[in-house]
């Protein structure tokens, strides 16, 4: 009888201890590397201030976790004029004394990773901190975002589905969950894997800005399933999911009550809407075990969505949509083919591009899989590809379709002198952000290789969407420089790849450097003057003004002076500068040229070096040709003199 309780109390301690060891075990995983870090591209001016104001805000996020358990929280200390804000964010299933600890590595971190910077971020699984010169704590989709995916896939039956399903459901949750915090449990079928799914906003943001964020985020983890693990990060979101457990079973959240779109009045709609779901999708599957049988390329069944890849379209739907491709539904044609105006038999209008690419075995075996990588760029600023066709020999894109198609008509062409300044900024700083998109926050880096007007298209509303990223990528290797056929556009070409075909992000930014000199000025880059002192291109007379002080006049006659900041437009012309000087490593990366564009004023060592101009002539054995066909290329390189 003695023994009976002393068993119990044995039973019970077992039982607790067990409880402890399991939540130990948990957080014994905890992830310390580093996912993702940056820097403000400009040096703090008043370091001593600015660092003192870094310290107390740290000091000062350290004592709202430990003696609050708080995990989130903001900052903000000046000295004299110098401001620092400081933000972080613990996920919330750490316990106190883990949150402390991941703070204290990242405030470490961070001063390794930015030592001068006016801002700094750096982004952990479990935590992030980030301090800056200007106010951000409202932001949500900025420059440092970006995915992450784990090595090891799972064959595990439907593991794709589901995941996909409970990120889909957190990306609708966390933004109306009180706190912007979600974490969900999901068993796949047959028990064979269990998927921890967690959500989080930073709670400065606002609903609207926290579902933007999860959709961008949503939107980059399709790229991961089905490995077993992946994370998705933004200026203020943070998604992740795994197969290994990284938080307790108990500290889940149910999220069935935000899912909801309406009240029991429309019950049975909703279970009109599962059965008919149910319905469909079986037909879906016997669809595609038929055309599996027959042995007909198949449509990815994943690929009827927006968000989970292309869509394999049919020859004859597309040629019916285009009107046998004929003249009159003709867009325009570029180094990878013409493209047309298409109406699908739904009524949704596309442009569909009919792709020159040679024969190739690198095309034939590279084409779908590229494709398929293509599709799951999603940013505001580039053109969203929807899906593709394979006939023959045959190889076309189907895009979303640009009304007020592209901005070298509005520069030189029939729409020319219509965009004021606002409009021209916008343009410039969204270019910019596409293509720090497609440079560094997309999970595969993706060089463009011929950013110029003519592949940027605008939207209804004149913002800018790069077009034909990618394609590049599907070209044999004998012809990625200019040695054979070249995979860009001269006159908007880096030299280092003109000349060796040496190809890296900062081709990209030279292209987009004389871009931003043609907006500006509404002059072409391959256009001469001629004077007294001889030929001179565009970017050769940007450079002359800019050392004589007289930016001014390169701006665009037909844009109202009253419209324009003068210092402003002085520093995009600088930033332009920046972008095409002769040396590659000395031209700033894209999300830098986005944190340039929109700080007050450049620093003094971060003024631009003289840029160089590509030229190229057609020439035969006597001189300058005008054929094409029976000349080769010659190409020099200018100084801006």
């Amino acid at each position: 009888m003695i023994l009976q309780p002393i068993i119990k109390l044995l039973a019970l301690t077992l039982i607790w201890w067990s409880s402890v060891n399991v939540e130990y075990a948990v957080a014994a995983t905890r992830d310390t590397r580093v996912i993702n870090s940056g820097c403000s591209p400009i040096n703090a001016t008043n370091t001593g201030s600015f660092f003192a104001n870094v310290n107390e805000t740290f000091s000062e996020l350290r004592g709202e976790i430990r003696n609050q358990s708080r995990h989130f929280g903001t900052s903000l200390k000046s000295k004299g004029d110098v401001n620092t804000y400081t933000m972080f964010q613990c996920r919330n299933y750490l316990s106190r004394n883990d949150c402390l600890a991941c703070i204290n590595t990242a405030s470490t971190q961070i001063r390794d990773i930015c030592k001068i910077a006016n801002g700094a971020r750096v982004i952990y699984n479990d935590c992030f901190l980030r301090y800056e010169s200007e106010r951000f704590y409202q932001q949500t989709n900025e420059i440092g975002g970006g995915v992450t995916c784990g090595n090891k896939s799972t064959n595990a039956t439907g593991f794709r589905a589901v995941g996909q399903q409970a990120l889909l459901d957190l990306q609708k949750a966390t933004p109306k969950i009180k706190g912007f915090y979600a974490a969900t449990k999901t068993q796949v079928a047959g028990g064979s894997a269990n998927i921890y799914a967690i959500a989080q906003c930073v709670e400065t943001a606002s609903q609207q800005k926290c579902l933007d964020c999860m959709q961008v985020g949503y939107n980059n983890l399709q790229s991961c399933l089905p490995s077993t693990d992946g994370s998705a990060y933004d200026a203020g979101c943070f998604m992740r999911f795994s197969t290994t457990p990284f938080f307790a079973d108990n500290q889940t959240i149910n999220i069935r009550p935000y899912l909801k779109e309406g009240g029991s009045s429309k019950k049975w709609a909703i279970i009109g809407g599962v059965v008919g779901g149910v319905v469909l999708l079986l037909v879906l599957f016997a669809c595609r075990l038929f055309t599996k049988q027959k042995r007909v390329p198949k449509a990815d069944i994943l690929g009827a969505t927006e968000l989970r890849g292309p869509v394999n379209y049919k020859y004859t739907d597309l040629k019916a949509a285009t009107k046998n491709f004929s003249v009159e539904n003709k867009l325009g044609e570029g180094g990878f083919g013409a493209v047309y105006k298409g109406t699908l038999k739904n009524g949704k209008v596309v442009a569909v591009k009919k792709l020159v690419l040679g024969k190739s075995s690198k095309m034939e075996d590279d084409f779908e899989g590229e494709v398929k990588l293509i599709s799951n760029v999603h940013h505001r600023n580039l053109v969203r590809l929807l899906g593709c066709c394979s006939k023959g020999q045959e190889r076309i894109l189907v895009y979303e379709y640009m009304a007020n198609s592209s901005l070298d008509k509005f520069l030189f062409g029939d729409k020319k002198g219509s965009l004021n300044w606002k409009q021209r900024y916008d343009i410039i700083l969204g270019t910019a952000r596409g293509l720090a998109y497609l440079h560094e926050e997309f999970h595969v880096s993706i060089i463009h290789r011929d950013i110029k007007t003519g592949n940027i298209l605008l939207d209804d509303d004149l913002q800018p969407k790069i077009a034909d990223f990618g394609l590049a990528r599907l070209l044999p290797r004998d012809r990625s420089h200019l040695s054979t056929k070249f995979a860009g556009t001269l006159g908007y070409t880096a030299p280092e790849y003109a000349m060796q075909g040496q190809l890296s992000e900062k081709a990209d930014t030279y292209s987009y450097g004389i871009v931003v000199l043609e907006i500006i000025s509404g002059q072409k880059s391959t256009n001469v003057k001629i004077d007294d002192e001889g030929r001179e291109y565009l970017l050769q007379r940007a450079w002359k003004l800019y050392e004589r002080g007289m930016q001014l006049e390169l701006v665009d006659k037909d844009i109202d002076p009253n419209e324009y900041d003068a210092e402003e437009v002085k520093k995009i012309i600088e930033i332009a500068l920046l972008c095409t000087q002769a040396s590659a490593a000395t031209r700033p990366t894209m999300s830098e040229l986005v944190v340039l564009l929109k700080s007050k004023s450049l620093v003094e060592q971060l003024r631009p070096t003289m840029p160089v101009f590509v030229e190229a002539k057609m020439m035969n054995g006597e001189g300058i040709s005008d054929n094409p066909s029976n000349a080769t290329l010659s190409i020099s390189v200018l100084s801006a003199r």
